[in-house]
């Protein structure tokens, strides 16, 4: 928990259920992201931080019905 203007603030966990099409697209917007970054000159610390949260997630196979 964070301390946040004097008042106690819990942090939300949040889980998004990808493809593996939307997984490799969601992955290689990311890097071209940080290598326009890189070219720009400017920090990629907050795109390498959300590229190391997608590539090291957990993989659930999930079965759906249709109705």
């Amino acid at each position: 928990m964070e301390l946040q203007g004097g008042v106690t603030m819990k942090n939300r966990d949040y889980h998004l259920y990808l493809t593996d099409t939307e997984y490799s697209r969601i992955v290689a917007a990311l890097i071209n992201l940080k290598n326009d970054l890189i070219t720009q000159g400017r920090y990629t610390d907050g795109v390498d931080d959300v590229l190391c949260k997608v590539t090291s997630a957990k993989k659930q196979k999930m079965k759906i019905f249709y109705i």
